[in-house]
């Protein structure tokens, strides 16, 4: 309802201008009143535009079709049933509500169901940045999707013609809300045989920032990755294979893997994991394996420096793995290597690797991902005990005793690496899960320092 209904129309009518009917009598008092109202918050705005109404099509995602259109707001005219509408508790009160519930049926047999009041069909106002808007709900009871058996609907939305921007930004952002509830997720294939398959549930994609590395070399291998997706073409004109191959090395729990997972998250992509040592492996399905990996994925292969030193025979048919050194080398770069492909390789023992492995071509950048540095250990104090949007702080830790704490652990650190003890961002993590942060903070001198002082 409007204070000058425009003409309804279909979707893809060409809307024609309204023809505002004659004001029949109204009493002095809800003249004025009208009059006043409209007044305030039109203003000057004369002669008044024409009604308008933006229609959009009915959609299969939330079932709802959003209309939204302009009224005309004339200074000075009214009509009883307007004028009545204008007293604040039509305007404020929403009396239409109804209850949605959500069943949730679990693999393991257990249930939830959960319920909330939301606007009914009917009509409803609010006010949107600074603008009132008439919200009518209308639900189709003839009409109903044929796949879920939920019935069609359509809102419309109702507004003065000053404030037509309004449905622009209102859309935006309910889009961009939808877009968080339905955020991407991280899928993880492994082999079967020689296809990939998704392993598991996608998870949830791990934050780049929440993998803390060293100054810098978190930065060179993304600028590195993106640098290499954004120049297909400089590969092509130069026929030089589109392929890109990294080796990231140092001790264990040092985050290798933990940064690989978030980089693929980041971007975007998903993760192939390849077991060398898979029984039943061949060169020609492992070939076949890195040739036809999924669009938009890592390969990951895990500790290489064991892959060729641990071949136990298991029974009479043979190995575990029928991989041949050879074979390997010409899956990364042979002649029926594939292209159009990213492979990540970690090991904690660089030096046991063949050079001809690591040579470029094959390994085209290599990055030590080491124990925790003193600056290191003190990001990640700071990531694990600062408050984040939508947290809660830590009783009585304030900002300036997270500082303190802080530089603290980042001595403790220092201390500990000049007495030859190497602190692991794993152990460091493990310590931050368990405890709060004044504990840990004393956790660490006791774990370090006290093992420094007695060597």
């Amino acid at each position: 309802m409007s204070l000058d209904a425009p003409h309804e129309m279909a979707a893809n009518a060409i809307p024609a201008p309204a023809t505002p009917s004659a004001p029949g009598p109204v009493p002095l008092d809800a003249q004025t009143a009208g009059t006043s109202f409209l007044s305030s918050i039109v203003g000057d705005n004369r002669p008044p535009s024409p009604p308008a109404r933006l229609a959009g099509d009915q959609q299969q995602g939330p079932l709802v079709r959003v209309v939204p259109h302009l009224a005309r707001a004339p200074i000075g005219r009214s009509t009883v049933h307007a004028a009545r509408l204008l007293r604040p508790a039509s305007w404020l009160k929403s009396h239409e509500l109804s209850v949605e519930t959500t069943y949730e049926q679990r693999k393991n047999g257990s249930s939830s169901v959960l319920f909330k009041l939301v606007a009914g069909p009917g009509l409803h106002w609010l006010k949107y940045r600074g603008a009132w808007l008439q919200v009518k709900r209308e639900r189709e009871t003839r009409a109903m999707n044929m796949m879920s058996g939920t019935p069609w609907e359509t809102v419309t939305l109702t507004t003065l013609s000053r404030d037509r921007n309004v449905f622009s930004q209102l859309l935006s952002e309910a889009r961009d809300l939808a877009m968080k509830g339905q955020e991407g997720k991280l899928v993880v294939h492994t082999a079967w045989g020689a296809e990939w398959r998704p392993f598991g549930l996608p998870r949830r994609k791990r934050p780049l920032g929440s993998v803390v590395l060293e100054e810098g070399v978190g930065e060179k291998i993304v600028e590195d990755v993106k640098a290499f997706l954004e120049r297909r073409e400089w590969y092509a004109n130069r026929g030089i294979p589109y392929r890109r191959g990294y080796l990231l090395y140092g001790p264990p729990g040092s985050g290798k893997s933990s940064f690989i997972q978030a980089l693929a998250g980041a971007l975007s992509y998903d993760i192939c994991l390849l077991n060398l040592s898979e029984r039943g492996l061949t060169d020609d399905k492992l070939n076949h394996l890195m040739t036809n990996a999924p669009e938009r994925s890592f390969i990951l292969i895990e500790d290489v420096d064991a892959a060729f030193n641990k071949r136990v025979q298991t029974s009479e048919d043979g190995y575990q793995s029928s991989i041949t050194f050879s074979g390997f080398l010409n899956a990364l770069d042979g002649v029926a290597s594939g292209e159009e492909r990213i492979i990540f390789l970690t090991t904690n023992h660089i030096e046991r690797l063949d050079p001809a492995l690591i040579r470029p071509g094959r390994v085209d950048l290599s990055m030590l991902i080491g124990d925790a540095t003193p600056q290191q250990a003190k990001r990640l104090f700071t990531h694990f005990y600062g408050v984040e949007q939508g947290e809660t702080a830590e009783p009585s830790l304030s900002p300036d005793e997270l500082r303190r704490l802080g530089d603290e652990l980042e001595r403790l650190v220092k201390k500990a690496m000049k007495a030859g003890k190497r602190v692991s961002m794993a152990a460091l993590q493990g310590l931050f899960i368990q405890n709060d942060a004044r504990t840990a903070v004393t956790a660490c001198k006791d774990t370090y320092l006290s093992v420094a002082n007695a060597q």
